[in-house]
C-alpha cells in the first residue's frame, strides 16, 4: 500500500483529480444556475494560464519574456483571418495559428535569444508594440483590417471525424460560453501536461542549467542556441493557440486586444505563482484575476489596494505563493492544536491539585 503513494502516483492522481473538478465538479453548478459571467470568467483564467505557461518555459531557460502578447496577437489574427477572409472551419485556424507564431518565434528568437537579462526583456517588451504598431499600417490592412479590426466571427461549428462528431457546434449548446470553457480548461490541461514533462525531461533539465550557466552547460556539449530556440518556438506556439481561442470566445479582434500591459500581466503571473513549479502561472494567473475582479467594489481605491497588495506579495514572498510551504502550515496549525490541548490538560490538572 505504501508504494502506491509514491510521489509520481501521487502527482498523477492529483492531476486527475484537477481534470475531473474543473471539467465536471466546477461547470455543473454554473450551468444550472446559467451563470455566464463567472463561466467566462473562468474561461478567460484557463487562457491566460496557458499562455503564461509558454512565458514560464522562457523564465525556465533565463530569460525574461515581456513579449507574449505579441505571439497571442498574432496567433488571433491568424485565426481570424483564416476563418472570416478564408471560410476555413476554426478547428483548422487553431493548430494553424499556433504554428504560424511558432514560425514567427523561431524568426525573432534567431537574433534576439543571445542577448540576456535586461537587454532581451527590454527587446521582447517592444514585439508586443511592433505587433499593435504592424497590424495598424496600411501595408498589412487587408489582413489586419487597420484600428477596425475583423468582426462578427462565426462560433467553432461541430467537429466531425469519419462521420463521428468529436466536438458539436457551439451554437448548439445553452450557451457559446459553455463550450469555450470546456475547450480552454483542456487546452490548459494538455498545455500543462507538456510543460510538467518537458520539465522533468532531459531537455527540460538542460535548459535549467542554462539559467544557472551558460557556459559550463556549452563546455560540456549542451547545444545551448538550439535548446533555447526550442523553448522560444514552444513558448510562442502556446501563446498563439491562447490567443486564437481568446478571439473567437470575443468574436472580433482589433490591435488593441493584446497590448504591452498583456504581456507584463502574463509575466507577473509566473513571478506571483512562483517560477519554481509549472503549477506557478495557473495560480499566478487565478489569484491577480480573480483579485482584480473581486477588488472592483473598492471603486478608486481599487488601483491602489491591487498595487499595494502586490508590493506586500513582492516583499514577503520574493519566490511567489507557492514558496509558503504546506508543511510549514501544517507545522504551524499542529503547534496550535497541541498547545490548547495542554492548555485543557493544565486546566484539569489543578482540581486534582485542590483535592490532595
Amino acid at each position: 500500500m505504501k508504494k502506491f503513494f509514491t510521489l509520481r502516483n501521487t502527482r498523477v492522481v492529483g492531476f486527475f483529480a484537477l481534470a475531473i473538478l474543473l471539467l465536471g465538479i466546477v461547470p455543473g453548478p454554473l450551468i444550472l444556475a446559467k451563470n455566464w459571467y463567472l463561466m467566462g470568467n473562468f474561461t478567460n483564467v484557463a487562457l491566460l494560464s496557458l499562455i503564461s505557461l509558454g512565458v514560464w518555459l522562457t523564465f525556465s531557460m533565463g530569460r525574461i519574456n515581456i513579449g507574449q502578447g505579441a505571439f497571442a496577437l498574432i496567433g488571433g489574427y491568424a485565426s481570424a483571418y483564416c476563418v472570416s477572409k478564408l471560410g476555413w472551419s476554426f478547428w483548422v485556424s487553431l493548430p494553424l495559428a499556433g504554428i504560424l507564431a511558432s514560425a514567427i518565434g523561431v524568426i525573432i528568437g534567431l537574433p534576439i535569444l543571445r542577448l540576456r537579462g535586461v537587454y532581451f526583456a527590454m527587446v521582447s517588451l517592444t514585439l508586443t508594440q511592433v505587433t499593435t504598431l504592424l497590424a495598424l499600417s496600411d501595408t498589412m490592412a487587408p489582413i489586419t483590417g487597420s484600428s477596425q479590426g475583423i468582426s462578427n466571427l462565426p462560433s467553432p461549428p461541430a467537429l466531425t471525424i469519419f462521420g463521428m462528431t468529436l466536438i458539436p457546434s457551439f451554437d448548439s449548446l445553452p450557451d457559446t460560453k459553455v463550450g469555450f470553457y470546456y475547450l480552454s480548461v483542456f487546452l490548459l490541461l494538455a498545455g500543462f501536461l507538456l510543460m510538467y514533462r518537458l520539465a522533468h525531461s532531459r531537455q527540460g533539465i538542460l535548459a535549467r542549467s542554462l539559467q544557472q550557466n551558460e557556459e559550463l552547460a556549452s563546455s560540456i556539449g549542451v547545444n545551448v542556441a538550439r535548446l533555447r530556440l526550442i523553448s522560444f518556438a514552444i513558448s510562442s506556439f502556446l501563446g498563439g493557440i491562447g490567443g486564437a481561442v481568446f478571439i473567437a470566445n470575443l468574436q472580433s479582434i482589433s490591435p488593441s486586444a493584446f497590448v504591452v500591459k498583456d504581456s507584463v500581466d502574463f509575466m507577473l503571473y509566473c513571478f506571483v505563482g512562483g517560477l519554481s513549479n509549472v503549477v506557478g502561472p495557473i495560480v499566478g494567473a487565478t489569484v491577480l484575476y480573480f483579485a482584480w475582479d473581486w477588488l472592483s467594489v473598492m471603486g478608486n481605491y481599487q488601483l491602489f489596494i491591487y498595487a499595494s497588495a502586490m508590493i506586500s506579495m513582492m516583499l514577503f514572498l520574493p519566490n511567489g505563493l507557492l514558496s509558503i510551504k504546506i508543511d510549514g502550515l501544517l507545522d504551524f496549525f499542529n503547534s496550535k492544536k497541541q498547545a490548547i490541548a495542554d492548555k485543557k490538560n493544565g486546566a484539569k490538572a489543578k482540581p486534582s491539585k485542590r483535592r490532595k
